[in-house]
C-alpha cells in the first residue's frame, strides 16, 4: 500500500497567529461576561457549544483526509498541532452562542453551531489553485438560525454593558477597538476591509436619511455600540473567506455596507449578518467564475499553440515539397544497387523524385531487388512475376 500523503498546512504562520489571538481574545470575553457583564445565555453552553464544534470538526477533518489520500492536518503536530487545528472550531463555537438568542432551546444553538462548522466543507470555491471555504462560517451559522427560526434573535447589546456604569460602560468597546485593531492591523492586515466598511456604513446611514427620511444621527449612533464594535474587529475581518488585496478588501468592506443599507431600507431586520452572508455568496460566485475562465483561456492557448505548431510543420513540409517538385509522368521505380551504387546509399540532399518515362525508359518497369533511392527505369527492367492462384 502506498504511503499516505503528509497534509499540508492548513494557515500560514501569521494566520495561526491571529486565530490564537482571536481565541484568546473571545475566551477571556465569554469569561468576562459570564462572571462580570450580563451575557444572557446559560453558562453551560458555551461548553456544550465546543465540545460539539471540535467533534465535527474532527470528524469532517477525517473523512475529508481520507477522501483526498492525505493524513489528517490535526496529527504531527503533538498536542499543539490539536489545539492550533481547533482555533477555528473554537472561535466559532463560542461567537455562534454568543451572538446568538435562542431563548432555552439549547439544540438550536447546536444547531448553528454545526451549521456553520459544516459550512466550511460545503460552501468551498478554487483559491489559488486550492479548494477553500469562502462563506464566514459564525455569521452564516447565525443567519440560518435566524431564517429557520423566526422567534430567535440575536443577542441583546445591552448584555455586554448590563452590569457596568459610572461611565465604565465605555470602557469594554475601547479595549475591543484596541485590541481588535492592532490585531487586523498586524496579523490579518484586514485594514483596508475595516475602513471601507466603517465608512461606507456611515454613507449608507446618511443616503438612507436623505433618500427616506430616516434619522441619520439614529443610523450612525449604531456605530457607537459594543454590537457593532465586535461585529467590526471580530466578525467581517475573518482572514479566511475576505480578500487579501486593497482593493478587494474595499469591494467587500464597501459591498457589505451597501447591502446592509439596501436590507435595512427593504426593513429587514439583522441586516448586518445577513449583508455579509449575500457578499460572501457573491466573492465565492466570482472565485468560480474567475476560475472557469481561467481553466477556459488556457485550454484555448493550448489549442492555439498545437495549431500553431502545426501549421508551422505544414509550411516546412510545403518547402520541402517545392524542393523536390516532380515532373508530370515521373516513374516510381528505384533502380538496383551496384558496384558504383552500393545498396539503397542515397546521396545527401537527394530528391525522392524519380526521373519520368519515355521511350527508352518504359514506365515504371522496377527490376528485382531495385534499391530505394529513386532512378529512371530502363529497357532491360525485368518484372517480377507473381503468381496467381487459381
Amino acid at each position: 500500500m502506498s504511503a499516505m500523503k503528509t497534509a499540508a498546512p492548513r494557515h500560514n504562520p501569521k494566520v495561526t497567529t491571529a486565530l490564537r489571538r482571536f481565541a484568546i481574545s473571545i475566551s477571556v470575553l465569554n469569561i468576562f461576561g459570564y462572571t462580570v457583564l450580563g451575557f444572557e445565555q446559560p453558562w453551560t453552553w458555551p461548553f456544550i457549544a465546543l465540545a460539539t464544534a471540535y467533534s465535527l470538526e474532527i470528524v469532517l477533518e477525517i473523512l475529508g483526509a481520507r477522501s483526498e489520500g492525505r493524513a489528517p492536518r490535526f496529527l504531527g503536530g503533538g498536542p499543539k498541532g490539536l489545539i492550533e487545528f481547533l482555533f477555528p472550531a473554537h472561535i466559532t463555537a463560542l461567537a455562534v452562542n454568543m451572538l446568538s438568542y435562542v431563548n432555552d432551546k439549547v439544540w438550536v444553538m447546536v444547531f448553528g453551531v454545526i451549521v456553520a462548522v459544516g459550512t466550511k466543507w460545503v460552501l468551498r470555491a478554487p483559491v489559488k489553485g486550492r479548494m477553500r471555504h469562502f462563506m464566514n462560517p459564525s455569521n452564516f451559522g447565525i443567519a440560518v438560525i435566524l431564517v429557520l427560526f423566526p422567534w430567535a434573535s440575536i443577542a441583546p447589546p445591552y448584555q455586554f454593558t448590563e452590569y457596568l456604569d459610572g461611565g465604565f460602560d465605555w470602557l469594554v468597546p475601547a479595549i475591543i477597538i484596541s485590541l481588535g485593531t492592532m490585531l487586523n492591523a498586524k496579523l490579518t492586515e484586514r485594514m483596508w476591509l475595516i475602513l471601507a466598511w466603517v465608512g461606507g456604513f456611515a454613507l449608507q446611514a446618511i443616503v438612507r436619511g436623505l433618500l427616506f427620511d430616516t434619522s441619520i444621527p439614529a443610523g450612525l449612533a449604531m456605530m457607537t455600540g459594543v454590537a457593532f464594535v465586535l461585529f467590526t474587529n471580530y466578525m467581517i475581518t475573518d482572514p479566511g473567506t475576505t480578500p487579501s488585496s486593497k482593493w478587494g478588501q474595499i469591494a467587500f468592506g464597501g459591498g457589505v455596507a451597501a447591502m446592509y443599507g439596501v436590507l435595512t431600507a427593504m426593513s429587514i431586520a439583522y441586516g448586518l449578518f445577513f449583508a455579509t452572508a449575500l457578499v460572501c455568496a457573491v466573492r465565492g460566485a466570482f472565485l468560480w467564475t474567475a476560475d472557469i475562465v481561467a481553466k477556459k483561456r488556457a485550454e484555448e492557448a493550448l489549442a492555439l499553440a498545437a495549431v500553431t505548431r502545426s501549421v508551422g510543420q505544414a509550411d516546412a513540409d510545403l518547402a520541402d515539397a517545392a524542393a523536390c517538385a516532380c515532373p508530370e509522368g515521373a516513374c516510381a521505380c528505384p533502380a538496383p544497387a551496384n558496384a558504383e551504387a552500393p545498396a539503397c546509399a542515397c546521396p545527401e540532399g537527394a530528391c525522392a523524385c524519380p526521373a519520368p518515362a519515355n521511350d527508352q525508359t518504359p514506365a515504371c518497369a522496377c527490376p528485382e531487388g531495385a534499391c530505394a533511392c529513386p532512378a529512371p527505369a530502363n529497357a532491360e527492367a525485368e518484372t517480377k512475376k507473381i503468381p496467381v492462384a487459381a
